[in-house]
């Protein structure tokens, strides 16, 4: 190549830096002593992060995207994928690794406060680390917008009453302002399988086979998994899931059992309190998270709202994908 192709392809990569994401690395946030609203401590707590994109100038443009459940930074980090719903090339996406989940302070990488040991957190508690984490090491007074999938949707619909003003918009996708009787049976199940079984391997494997379970509808098993195949499956799946931490996942589920924006007030007391523009996104077959509680939140407040109805169930995010993207999309742009 000669020396002035070289030097028009340098400006051309110069001129393009601002609008590609930053490299995303892991990061971590030292809360130090952190209270948690029952009044016990995580000490030496630690958040992770990663953040893609870039701040503007009026630092008007950042999102937070709270992990789903078991999720991690690294593992969410295609919402910031251009063309994606949190896209770093238009925004700075802070995607956080939630209380729990084995890269933020966890009983799996607690030193003092180890397994059962470890403290009991709520969804309120994960939002509050939030809120420390972006205010105190990120130095933001306010953000764009708050969202998140399934367990990060349920720490969405708390971000709308723990801070009100603190985000212009929120969008939960399918994730609950409250859980249902439902819900609470099928967290509560696996919760209790893993203390009856002494949170040993094979209670874990017996909890991934009915989280598995309920992540589609029976309709999606019978169309994507021959009954011969069932065994096969469910030993593949099995395996994965003897390497997850059960005190991990229990951490986390029961703050998912416990999550109540409510806490005792009316719909109408709530519409009082929220201030931030909402989307809502729910999956009509969802067994997993069930839509109907965020279903009668958003009509009862009349915010857009977008049912996907495939019967890919809970992962109807990703059957329905291209849906999301554009209603997300028309959202940012709306005032």
């Amino acid at each position: 190549m000669c020396r002035n192709s070289q030097t028009k392809v340098v400006l051309i990569l110069f001129f393009l830096l601002p609008f590609y994401p930053s490299i995303a690395q892991q990061r971590f946030a030292d809360l130090g002593s952190f209270s948690l609203e029952n009044g016990q401590v995580i000490q030496n707590c630690q958040l992770g992060y990663r953040t893609f994109g870039r701040l503007n100038a009026a630092k008007s443009n950042a999102i937070l995207v709270p992990t789903w459940f078991g999720g991690t930074s690294q593992g969410k980090a295609f919402v910031a994928n251009p063309g994606g719903i949190a896209d770093s090339t238009s925004y700075f996406t802070i995607v956080v690794d939630a209380l729990g989940n084995g890269v933020s302070s966890s009983p799996s990488n607690s030193t003092a406060q180890a397994g059962a040991q470890f403290p009991k957190f709520t969804i309120r508690d994960m939002v509050h680390s939030e809120y420390e984490l972006v205010t105190k090491s990120l130095g933001l007074t306010h953000l764009y917008a708050v969202m998140g999938i399934s367990m990060g949707g349920m720490q969405s619909f708390e971000w709308l009453v723990s801070y009100p003003d603190f985000m212009d918009k929120v969008v939960p996708i399918v994730g609950t302002p409250k859980q249902s009787s439902y819900d609470r049976l099928f967290w509560g199940t696996q919760l209790t399988i893993l203390e009856r079984g002494n949170f040993s391997p094979e209670a874990m494997k017996t909890v991934g086979d009915l989280h598995e379970l309920n992540l589609t509808t029976p309709g999606y098993f019978m169309s994507h998994l021959k009954a011969e195949e069932e065994l096969d499956f469910v030993q593949k799946k099995e395996n994965g899931y003897v390497n997850t931490n059960p005190y991990n996942w229990a951490s986390q589920l029961r703050a998912m059992i416990g999550h109540d924006i409510y806490r005792g007030r009316s719909m109408a007391e709530l519409k009082s309190m929220i201030k931030a523009k909402l989307l809502v996104v729910v999956a009509k077959q969802d067994h997993m998270v069930t839509p109907g509680m965020a279903t009668e939140l958003a009509k009862f407040l009349q915010v857009p709202f977008v049912e996907l109805t495939s019967d890919c169930g809970h992962l109807a995010t990703s059957c329905e994908e291209e849906t999301i993207k554009k209603a997300v999309r028309q959202f940012w742009e709306s005032k």
